[in-house]
């Protein structure tokens, strides 16, 4: 369980996030089985791209790779396109 968040395509891997702004601190919460989505807590304010930024700037350092959004700039749940395969990106995630 657990492997639905992320799918490999030619271009890289895709994560599924599901994002919650203005979070204590930012961290991976887990995987959301109901949607199907790794849950990511944000510090930054859903404000003017800041948790996007944010967002980016925490998970390509956790995972040592380049990340950029694919889809969900404006919701929170948003795909992100990854450098890495899908089990080096759930190896270091640890999910």
């Amino acid at each position: 369980m657990g492997a639905e968040f992320v799918k490999e395509t030619r271009d890289g891997t895709v994560l599924l996030v599901y994002v919650q702004p203005k979070a204590k601190r930012n961290e991976i919460e887990g995987v959301d089985e109901w949607r199907g989505r790794l849950k990511v807590k944000i510090k930054a304010p859903p404000v003017e791209g800041k948790a996007n930024k944010e967002l980016v700037k925490f998970l390509s350092k956790l995972l040592g790779a380049e990340v950029k959004i694919l889809r969900g700039e404006t919701g929170r749940e948003k795909d992100l396109l990854v450098s890495l395969d899908a089990e080096e990106i759930k190896k270091k995630l640890k999910v």
